[in-house]
């Protein structure tokens, strides 16, 4: 069956990871990539697929409710896979009104042109939400994150993630409107904006420049290579049954100490540097409020229902997005300078 599949936060990190999937995968569909492009979406991250015949970019902010009836009208979309949002914790913590409006009220004006536009046949459609484990709050040294978890956010990040997987199940039951939802892990791997953890290190690393742990770095998390994640989006679109959550994890735990030190010793290797120079680049700083001690997903359900499991190893995928960066220093230079933000008007504005 032919789809027209709106992709929203399609030029981020994960989003196109899942657009470059869709597109190459299937060649029937029509995929429509929704971006506001913010300071985190890239559009160089989709170079290689700009000119596919089923690929199609709309410049559009999910706040802009006239002009997402627009895009509805204009592509027939017959699915969402609803990835565009306001992610970063820090960011959050200074600013929560921002997240407030993109992760919250944008996810709110998604659902309500989908249920308006799907209004007379519900049954060929599918609104697939794509969600964070920070909804669960954190974890002690025991336990993971099933389904079942009661939500308990502890940012205003994780907190408006969390509102908007409420009003999706809520359109849901209320309005009928078909939808699945999945809560990931941390991802990592390349054309990661270089704000979180890995990425930025990767940055600071080559520059030698210090590399700031929270606390004491004890702080733990399941990390999971995106290509996998990937995968699990489109596997869980087709495949997912109806009004279902499903965790996605790599059962991958590491404590920020110990990633940052193997991130040190593959980068000194890959630099032809002296062993431990690059861990004499860590420095600790003041935790920040509200830190989550630790995550950890039970992906039981994915896997025995649907099949998924993580094809990376964590080295594997960690020394692969090493090299990524590495060969793609004109990647990271234009991020870093901002210098990305013009690739639109270079590709679309002159057209």
């Amino acid at each position: 069956m032919n789809k027209n599949i709106l992709i929203t936060g399609g030029a981020g990190f994960i989003g196109s990871h899942v657009v470059r999937l869709m597109v190459n995968k299937y060649p029937q569909y029509k995929i429509i990539n929704l971006d506001a492009l913010t300071y985190a979406g890239n559009l160089e991250n989709l170079k290689d697929i700009e000119s596919a015949p089923n690929y199609n970019f709309e410049h559009v902010n999910i706040l802009e409710l006239d002009m997402l009836i627009n895009v509805f009208e204009q592509h027939d979309i017959t699915d969402v896979i609803h990835l565009a949002a306001e992610s970063h914790v820090d960011r959050s913590i200074l600013s929560p009104m921002d997240f407030i409006y993109t992760n919250i009220v944008g996810t709110i004006n998604l659902l309500t042109v989908a249920k308006n536009y799907w209004s007379t046949d519900l049954n060929n459609h599918r609104f697939h939400h794509v969600s964070t484990d920070e909804v669960y709050g954190t974890l002690g040294a025991e336990g993971f994150f099933t389904e079942s978890t009661a939500y308990a956010p502890n940012s205003p990040y994780s907190a408006s993630k969390a509102s908007s997987d409420h009003f999706v199940r809520a359109y849901g039951e209320t309005f009928h409107i078909p939808y699945v939802i999945t809560n990931c892990s941390n991802n990592y791997g390349p054309n990661h904006f270089p704000e979180k953890l890995i990425p930025l290190f990767i940055n600071n690393i080559i520059h030698k420049k210090p590399l700031p742990v929270y606390g004491k770095g004890e702080n733990t998390r399941d990390w999971l290579y995106v290509i996998d994640h990937a995968r699990a989006i489109d596997l869980v679109f087709h495949e997912g049954n109806n009004g279902e959550h499903y965790n996605v994890g790599g059962f991958n735990e590491w404590k920020n100490i110990d990633l940052v030190k193997l991130l040190c010793k593959l980068m000194d290797e890959k630099l032809q540097r002296t062993a431990g120079e690059s861990e004499k680049l860590i420095t600790y700083v003041k935790d920040r409020p509200g830190h989550d001690l630790r995550y950890a997903i039970d992906a039981s359900k994915i896997n025995k229902e649907l099949g998924w499991e993580p094809t990376v190893t964590f080295e594997e995928g960690l020394s692969a997005t090493i090299d990524w960066y590495l060969q793609n220093e004109e990647w990271l230079n234009h991020v870093t300078s901002g210098a990305y933000q013009n690739y639109y008007t270079e590709q679309y504005d002159n057209r």
